[in-house]
């Protein structure tokens, strides 16, 4: 009897380890969404065992503080939600039992187009996948107007229609099909989409030309016929315009020639002198202004193009004594006690409530801020990041954010370079710059110069010029940072990231 019951504690023991293994799987191509229509963004778990008791959260990758939509403790929480999702998501709490945690967002917006990730936690595991959804917007029908008359005949006609997403293509056509070419389409973005217009000139009398406008599997079409009718009054008003046009030449001269005859010649060449003066003095200007450049550009050419030890001789002369704060750094990271080293601790995955409570941890960022703060002059520190996967360095903004999703770039108050995903890049605007490096940095030095709006980077051991921010505006306190990832794509190595201390 004992024999059996230790028996199904054993097969209760396996089928409950397993019961929870699972894998987050969902579309591997981009979704298309029509702008006002509703969209589903397919997410589900493999295999298909119940979501009820798991966390489900949707966000935006592209997006800082980017709720879209968050379940939890079988209900909706989504207190934190970004404002322009309010009223429009969900997710089918009928289906979450067979493991379907999709999202249906209702009423599709241009500004819905990006990347979404869904995040599924359990009690001990947690995984995730990213869709991509692109939005198309239809716009009005094309709107065709007679815009003047060609001093060789022709008729102008011009073709206008907004509202569109991506940006359309827009084509004449004659009465045949035969497609028309001339000139080049003016597209403009504005809030709700592409605007777009051509114009083309016509000579066919009594003839049918199409104005089309396409976007995939879109189209809308207008059609316009030109009789001779039109060409006729289109002349006479040309005419009449020239007519006036000549004399309104000829009353001019006149007026001027008064002008000139009353206010005497005197004046007028003491106005020329006057004016000779300034265009002098603006020209000596100008001249002035292109020595400055000319001068700022050979030294920066020799700070970027000097010799190894020159150039490092120049930078280390403004070397500054770097150790990091642990109190901003992630709960993940483990920071020496001599504040000159910091690798990935324990990977739980999750932040404790006590971290939560403290405004100056980062929570989802594997990064730690540097206790120096600057606010003037230049300053300039190294780090050596062997055999590191992931890893980033810079500068922050004393006040820029540290809670949730943070775009490492300079609109957020971060000047960043380093490795991710095997690729070297700098954080710069909506997207990473790639870079290009001959050989893997082992030792990064970072070079700020705090009045001059620059944050340069450099391989030390070849003192490679890597990459530069240049006229940025600095207007609060600057503080080194680094980085070993985010909370779900960590470093791989357990090596640490050193600040180096031999710059003398």
């Amino acid at each position: 009897m004992e024999f059996i019951c230790v028996t199904l504690m054993i097969i209760i023991g396996i089928t409950d380890s397993t019961a929870d293994q699972f894998a987050v799987v969902g579309p591997v191509d981009p979704l298309l969404a029509v702008s006002g229509e509703d969209v589903i963004l397919p997410c589900s778990l493999k295999p298909n065992i119940s979501a009820v008791n798991m966390r489900v959260e949707w966000f935006r990758l592209d997006l800082k503080d980017s709720v879209v939509h968050l379940y939890e403790d079988h209900e909706d929480k989504n207190t934190n939600q970004l404002q322009s999702y309010r009223g429009r998501t969900e997710v089918f709490k009928d289906e979450l039992q067979k493991g379907n945690t999709s999202l249906k967002l209702s009423r599709v917006q241009i500004s819905d187009e990006g990347l979404y990730k869904c995040f599924i936690q359990s009690k001990t595991r947690s995984d995730d996948i990213t869709v991509d959804l692109n939005v198309e917007a239809v716009g009005s029908p094309p709107l065709i107007t007679v815009d003047g008359f060609d001093v060789s005949g022709g008729l102008h006609l011009q073709c206008e229609s907004k509202g569109w997403y991506p940006e359309p293509e827009l084509v004449w056509l004659d009465s045949e099909g035969v497609t028309l070419t001339s000139g080049t389409t003016d597209a403009q973005r504005e809030t709700d989409g592409f605007r777009v217009k051509h114009m083309i000139t016509v000579y066919n009398r009594d003839s049918k030309y199409h104005c089309r406008v396409k976007l995939r599997h879109h189209m809308k079409e207008t059609e316009i016929i030109i009789s001779s009718k039109m060409f006729n009054s289109w002349r006479i008003l040309m005419i009449l315009i020239s007519v006036g046009s000549v004399l309104g030449v000829i009353a001019g001269l006149l007026i001027v020639v008064f002008i000139y005859k009353y206010k005497g010649l005197q004046k007028k060449n003491q106005i020329l002198k006057n004016e000779g003066q300034r265009l002098k003095s603006e020209d000596q200007r100008v001249k002035n202004e292109e020595r400055k450049i000319k001068n700022e550009r050979q030294t920066f050419s020799l700070r970027e193009k000097g010799t190894v030890e020159s150039v490092k001789s120049l930078l280390r002369k403004y070397a500054v004594n770097v150790t990091l704060d642990p109190d901003s750094a992630h709960p993940d990271l483990i920071v020496s006690d001599d504040g000159k080293q910091v690798r990935c601790g324990q990977q739980s995955g999750t932040v404790k409530d006590e971290d939560q409570k403290s405004n100056n941890k980062f929570d989802r960022e594997l990064c730690v801020l540097g206790n120096e703060g600057f606010t003037s002059g230049c300053f300039y520190y190294e780090v050596q990041v062997k055999k590191l996967s992931r890893w980033f360095v810079g500068v922050a903004r004393e006040s820029a954010e540290r809670k949730g999703w943070i775009s490492l770039n300079p609109v957020s108050g971060y000047w960043m370079a380093g490795l991710r995903g095997g690729k070297y890049q700098a954080s710069e605007g909506s997207s990473y710059v790639p870079l290009s490096l001959s050989v893997k940095p082992q030792r990064v030095g970072v070079f700020v110069d705090y009045e001059e709006g620059r944050v340069s980077f450099y391989d030390v051991e070849s003192m490679c010029h890597i990459y530069s921010f240049t006229e940025q505006s600095f207007n609060a306190k600057l503080h080194p940072v680094v980085s070993l990832g985010y909370v779900y794509s960590k470093n791989s190595s357990k090596a640490p990231l050193i600040i180096c201390s031999d710059l003398s």
